[in-house]
């Protein structure tokens, strides 16, 4: 294997990696745990 198969194993590992989180990210159902984390800053105690 030289380094340019390599490299392209890891290009496409992280495209993967990165599909997989935005994925998750922008699921329906995060939606509402993600919009009340964002709120946290702005909670007085």
């Amino acid at each position: 294997m030289d380094i340019s198969t390599m490299r392209s194993i890891a290009t496409v590992a992280s495209l993967i990696c990165f599909l997989g989180i935005w994925f998750w990210a922008f699921r329906r159902r995060n939606k509402d745990r993600f919009e009340e984390a964002a709120q946290l800053p702005f909670i007085e105690d």
